[in-house]
């Protein structure tokens, strides 16, 4: 796109003080927006999470995009933050920083429908709120999971690293899902679909969009 196609890639563990600039805006987003949040009364913001019997039975197909701005309070939505700056940091090096950074956001932003359209479907009766931006952060780690292996450019989607990630991140999720440990979680259903289905959207698409814009 914008940056040299030969730029040296940084390695996908990147030190928080050297994240590039979309992976820290994104971070700070969900700590800003949840700082708003927090000082609405509950009844401003309960219309926008995910109800999945309200999805399939009133096509209130927003909420598949507006929990994704919204968390259960300051643990859940600090977790994300950190989350989505460690992941978001190589994918955003990878797509590059300039006319990359929009293909990043769309990218996350896509990982997180999918993500909310997975437990959609795999709970459409559901009526427990659910809210948070875990699915999207997910797809960020399903993504920099194929830049484990050639340190930050794009490795194959068939290869120890990235199988053993994804086993692992299942079975954490399947824990989750029937002991509910994770911060945030008050008050809310802890959606382990959503987690699946965002990584696996994140590990399947960062591939085509790498190669589409040329950074594969």
């Amino acid at each position: 796109m914008s940056e040299s196609f030969d730029e040296p890639q940084r390695p996908p563990h990147e030190p928080m003080f050297n994240a590039p600039w979309p992976a820290l805006l994104l971070a700070v987003s969900i700590l800003v927006l949840f700082f708003f949040q927090s000082r609405l009364p509950e009844a401003a913001w309960a219309a926008y999470v995910l109800k999945p019997a309200e999805v399939m039975q009133g096509g209130r197909w927003e909420e598949l995009v507006t929990p994704l701005f919204l968390h259960g309070n300051w643990a859940h939505a600090l977790m994300n933050a950190v989350a989505a700056l460690a992941f978001g940091a190589p994918v955003a090096r990878l797509l590059g920083l300039r006319g990359g950074a929009l293909v990043f956001f769309v990218f996350y932003l896509v990982c997180g429908v999918l993500s909310s359209l997975g437990y959609v479907l795999a709970n459409p009766a559901e009526v427990i709120p659910v809210v948070g931006a875990s699915g999207a952060v997910s797809g960020l780690m399903g993504a920099a999971s194929r830049l484990v292996d050639r340190h930050g450019r794009l490795g194959p989607l068939i290869s120890r690293t990235t199988v053993g990630m994804a086993a692992a991140w299942v079975i954490v999720n399947l824990l989750v899902g029937y002991v509910p440990i994770m911060p945030g979680a008050e008050g809310a259903g802890i959606a382990w679909q959503a987690h699946v289905a965002g990584y696996f959207a994140g590990l399947l698409l960062i591939g085509p969009l790498a190669r589409v814009t040329r950074r594969a």
